[in-house]
């Protein structure tokens, strides 16, 4: 896992071969974070951010390295919240993240916090992956202008979302986002 841009370029943390995650590539990730530009500016802003399904941290560690104030990452595997515990120690970023061992679907219901950017990757196979982006909208995490991504497979077509406003596709990988 590579680090694409911002204070913590070209960093590089090795995601331990028994994680079940799939990391969002890192072609994916830069061609993303090159259309999120036109969207949010990362540096000026200063955005807070949630990661559902932080996985390996890797959104959440790019969302740091770009300007994000602070980032709230989601993750249910305590194998992955350890690595991602690791790699902040090692950056001294601690502080920058509030990282919760949590079913992300409950947070979804529970939290009463609110963000500039949400970034989900669920696992392509989730039952409720297509009711995502309808949950996020209607428990308002999402804040007036801000901009809700979800990573998915191709077989899924948020294109009838009242949200959606686009949708990029690099490789097997997948992104909607929603407004």
């Amino acid at each position: 896992m590579r680090v694409v841009a911002g204070k913590y370029r070209g960093r590089h943390f090795d995601v331990p071969r028994t994680f079940k995650a799939r990391p969002t590539t890192d072609f994916a990730k830069e061609n993303l974070f090159n259309v999120l530009r036109s969207y949010i500016d990362f540096e000026e802003e200063a955005p807070t951010a949630l990661d559902l399904f932080a996985g390996t941290g890797s959104i959440t560690l790019e969302l740091l390295s770009r300007g994000c104030r602070h980032v709230t990452a989601v993750e249910l595997d305590p194998q992955h919240i350890s690595f991602i515990r690791q790699f902040l120690r090692q950056l001294r970023a601690e502080e920058d993240v509030t990282l919760l061992r949590a079913d992300v679907l409950r947070f979804l219901r529970k939290t009463p916090a609110t963000y500039d950017f949400i970034f989900a990757d669920p696992p392509y196979a989730l039952p409720e992956l297509e009711q995502l982006p309808d949950q996020v909208f209607q428990t308002s995490l999402l804040n007036p202008g801000g901009l809700f991504v979800l990573e998915h497979g191709k077989a899924q077509d948020f294109s009838g979302n009242p949200h959606f406003i686009g949708h990029r596709a690099y490789g097997s990988v997948n992104f909607s986002l929603f407004r």
